[in-house]
């Protein structure tokens, strides 16, 4: 059977089709993932995030340099958490960057990938090519999903081997003081670090869905993009007005910044668990509402 003479079943399978091996799953998930990293459009997101610490690190140095009141408390008044620990010590910095991306940088990243994993397609009119591949909707999907939650690992990862890059040349190296006020060794402040950007990368899955699935409503990537990052930016401005304090620890920003709790000794879970567990949630509502929507779309293009 030609492929133009193959039949599209209402699964987004081919009729007459050969099974897919998970071989041939994995290839398809291969070349997502190097298409996604070669675009320069990856490129500069990635170079934009690691630019965030570098920015940071020199301000804070120039800050302190210039006015010998700081000392090595840092700069004074508001800014992100860890800020002012920074002059006592580099590692603080990929705390910071971390809280200076996650509200904005980070998922609005995010939101650019997931928000084009299937209406750029669509718009390219290579959608109905990957459809007769034969990948099926739902593997597609899925492929789609997983190359975005790798970009969530990976930018964060940028962010924080650029900070501690930065914090490195900048500033001294040691012994961490946690939240609580308690003294760590440094081995054990890099390995909460690392931690820390696991729970970040962790949780941008509720964005990552969410993107996907507006990704599935349009043929438009800028139009996706643009409604996805739209939408993050109207929650978390919602998450800032005291008169919806009832329903914004549902909102999948409001717990982002819990992460800080893994400085503290003992660590403290309650929020870090609330988060991860509001992220699942929105990665299994949004993420069946892409499904369902995919699985029943008219691919013309």
């Amino acid at each position: 059977m030609s492929q133009a003479e193959a039949k599209m079943l209402p699964g987004g399978e081919i009729a007459g089709a050969r099974k897919v091996s998970p071989l041939w799953t994995f290839g398809l998930l291969r070349s997502e993932l190097l298409t996604t990293f070669r675009r320069w459009r990856t490129l500069a997101l990635l170079a934009v995030l690691a630019a965030v610490p570098i920015l940071v690190g020199i301000a804070v140095k120039i800050e302190t340099s210039g006015d010998g009141a700081t000392g090595g408390g840092g700069p004074q008044g508001g800014g992100p958490a860890f800020i002012s620990q920074i002059t006592n010590n580099g590692l603080f910095l990929v705390f910071t960057a971390l809280a200076a991306t996650l509200p904005f940088f980070l998922p609005m990243a995010i939101g650019v990938i997931a928000g084009d994993a299937i209406a750029g397609e669509a718009n390219a009119g290579t959608l109905r090519y990957l459809l007769v591949a034969p990948a099926g909707r739902t593997r597609l999907l899925l492929t789609k999903y997983a190359t975005t939650m790798v970009f969530c690992l990976v930018a964060t990862l940028v962010v924080a081997v650029s900070a501690l890059t930065v914090g490195a040349l900048l500033f001294p190296l040691g012994d961490l003081t946690t939240i609580s006020g308690t003294q760590i060794s440094f081995a054990e402040g890099l390995g909460r670090a690392l931690l820390i950007a696991l729970v970040v990368a962790a949780s941008l899955i509720g964005v990552a869905a969410l993107g996907l699935f507006v990704s599935t409503l349009t043929n438009s990537g800028i139009a996706a993009m643009a409604t996805t990052v739209g939408l993050l930016i109207t929650v978390q401005i919602l998450d800032q007005i005291p008169q919806l304090h009832a329903i914004q620890p549902y909102f999948f920003s409001h717990y982002w910044l819990s992460f800080a709790d893994l400085m503290r000794e003992p660590v403290y879970w309650d929020d870090l668990v609330r988060n991860l567990g509001i992220q699942a949630l929105y990665a299994a509502v949004f993420g069946s509402a892409a499904w369902a929507r995919f699985t029943a779309k008219d691919v013309t293009a």
